[in-house]
């Protein structure tokens, strides 16, 4: 792409898109040339990764997580496919600024923290690295929530993130698979002797998904998020209405099915809710798998080598439904044996757990479970039971221990321990957390099958959050080792020898000093909090959580402050408390410390006697790309 053509092909998107000359147009109608004009570039090599993956026979991975926390695509779309400086010089000849068309993309509503964000790193690094590894999902209409601050209060107002629709999206209406809740199972005997289950009176949703292209980093390699969204089956018997009941139910009916995929974490302090969950947790698996499914037995793949073509990795134990939903499809759908379907689902399934709090694991009460999900409640009731078996056998009398290792117990369903009776590969995301897993969380499992433990320490793309979001870092290490370190990390290892380089080091002190610049003046427009440039920045950013060491950092704020009251001369270099994150709306002392963070921040910023040397602030609604800021 040169900068002729992409002026020439940019005006003409405009135009034919709106129907408007470039002087008529407003700011969003040209951030929509854009994106759709870079939806022309990507797509034939989106097809040729497609098609060069069946040719090929590779192995697919596919990364099943609740959220994906993309934060904005154009830009990174812009530096993955290598025309960034060509749309930037093109667009300021046509008189428009690319900084101000990239604010008009919102950060996508489909993710909320780290288990979202880790989700989209991966993806960004498997295409970078020409991997086959996807996405599997929700295409939630909403996001967790927009977060405001309001008398020191969180208050929540929807995030309606899809409003002006979403240009990287692509709707795959033939695609769509069906989904099916409720209901009743029959079991029925045929001549070849085999018992067969159906499934009856079950309400059916349609799942349609809608695409999202990852792109490796300029390597031609195109990957793809596959989202779901819930919508109805048959929309004929919504049409043929008998009287206003009759239209009521039908309108009720509706919004139960598209309520499925409407809100990341609906609020699971109610019953409701939390069946709302589950839903979606089985929505997207049982969606996924039978994708997965359908495109494997299109390459004429025979069902027994499944697990040597197709790898499921579940982020959390929020997919971990997998594992009993691909038995099912392999046994009642497949005709497959327990023996052999269970060697492949094992084969295929690997699990990433995120939490060693033993209260924080996933469970589900064995009756709402059933009723919602009769068929995969069976499953789940034959593994535990096979599972049970095997541990009696080797700790025989230990009912503590094999108690402890049901996956089915006190009357709930345990999820962690079915990711891990289901799945080959078990890790955790640090080498301490792997270790506590091993010697604390999991440790009858370790002892158990201690080959199936691992660690994999998260990190996070170094493209987004160093080559987009500091482009004046970027600059000065290109400069010094040049550009090899954007596709192999393992390039920054060179900055070492510039360790002891005086002037490298004054450099890098100044882009520090107008990044903070920037985060000052941003704090002072929205805040109106004069923070100290030349503070220590200590910064907290996660969700607000009872276990995630906010109230700590309070604690310890508070007896700076207490000590500053005490001797306001204290030698002291100067610190400026940054907080932002969301908490669950109907978590109480979540947002009580999101409250008491506030009212600190209000006494400490106003107290003159200690000089400038605190500052609290809390940033409202955190995104990706306040983040990055």
């Amino acid at each position: 792409m040169d900068k002729e053509g992409f002026k020439e092909a940019y005006s003409k998107k405009l135009q034919d898109l709106h129907g408007k000359s470039l002087e008529e147009s407003s700011i969003h109608d040209q951030y929509i040339a854009l994106g759709s004009l870079l939806r022309d570039y990507i797509s034939p090599n989106w097809i040729k990764t497609n098609q060069q993956y069946k040719a090929n026979g590779d192995k697919q991975i596919y990364y099943f997580s609740i959220e994906f926390l993309l934060g904005k695509l154009l830009d990174m779309n812009l530096l993955n496919l290598g025309v960034k400086e060509v749309c930037q010089t093109g667009l300021a000849e046509l008189g428009i600024d690319l900084s101000v068309l990239l604010q008009e993309e919102p950060d996508a509503g489909l993710g909320n923290g780290g288990l979202g964000r880790l989700a989209a790193c991966f993806l960004d690094s498997m295409a970078a690295l020409s991997l086959p590894g996807h996405g599997c999902g929700i295409r939630y209409t909403y996001g967790l929530f927009e977060q405001k601050i309001v008398k020191n209060y969180q208050v929540e107002l929807p995030d309606n993130w899809l409003k002006d629709g979403y240009i990287w999206e692509y709707r795959r209406t033939d695609k769509a698979v069906e989904v099916a809740f409720g209901g009743h199972v029959r079991s029925v005997v045929k001549a070849d002797g085999r018992t067969y289950y159906l499934y009856e009176n079950a309400e059916v949703v349609l799942a349609v998904p809608y695409d999202i292209p990852m792109i490796g980093y300029q390597n031609n390699t195109v990957n793809t998020l596959r989202l779901w969204s819930a919508e109805l089956a048959h929309t004929d018997s919504y049409f043929t209405l008998r009287n206003r009941n009759d239209f009521l139910k039908a309108i009720e009916y509706k919004n139960s099915v598209e309520r499925i995929s409407k809100y990341l974490y609906p609020d699971d302090t109610h019953p409701e809710g939390r069946l709302l969950r589950l839903k979606q947790e089985y929505f997207f698996v049982s969606a996924g798998l039978q994708s997965i499914l359908k495109r494997f037995k299109s390459a004429n793949n025979r069902i027994e080598i499944f697990s040597d073509k197709i790898g499921v990795h579940i982020n959390d134990t929020h997919p971990a439904l997998a594992v009993p939903e691909l038995m099912r499809i392999l046994i009642d759908e497949e005709n497959l044996g327990w023996d052999e379907a269970w060697q492949i689902t094992t084969k295929t399934i690997s699990y990433t757990n995120h939490t060693v709090l033993p209260e924080a694991l996933e469970t589900w009460p064995v009756e709402m479970f059933q009723n919602l999900l009769p068929r995969i409640y069976m499953m789940i009731e034959e593994i535990n039971q096979r599972f049970c078996k095997e541990l009696w056998e080797k700790y025989p009398g230990q009912w503590g221990r094999i108690r402890d290792m049901a996956v089915i117990a006190d009357g709930v369903i345990h999820m962690a321990r079915l990711a891990v009776v289901g799945s080959h590969s078990v890790n955790g995301v640090a080498k301490l957390h792997s270790e506590i897993l091993q010697q604390y969380l999991m440790h009858n499992f370790y002892q158990y099958d201690p080959a199936k433990f691992h660690n994999k320490t998260n990190g996070i793309t170094h493209r987004r959050w160093l080559l987009k979001a500091n482009p004046l870092l970027t600059d000065l290490i290109n400069n010094a080792i040049g550009t090899h370190w954007i596709a192999d990390p393992k390039e920054l290892l060179l900055l070492r020898k510039y360790s002891q380089d005086t002037v490298f080091k004054e450099q890098l002190a100044t882009i520090k000093l107008k990044n903070k610049i920037k985060l000052v003046d941003h704090i002072y427009s929205h805040y109106g909090i004069s923070v100290n440039l030349h503070s220590i920045f200590d910064i907290q950013i996660k969700r607000i959580h009872a276990y995630k060491r906010q109230i700590l950092n309070v604690l310890h704020i508070m007896h700076l402050y207490n000590e500053l009251k005490i001797n306001p001369q204290l030698d002291m270099v100067p610190r400026t408390f940054i907080f932002a994150g969301k908490a669950a709306p109907g978590y109480y002392i979540a947002k009580q410390t999101i409250k008491l963070i506030n009212i600190l921040g209000s006494v400490i910023n106003q107290d003159k006697t200690i000089q400038d040397k605190l500052k609290v602030v809390f940033m409202e609604n955190y995104s990706v790309s306040l983040g990055e800021m």
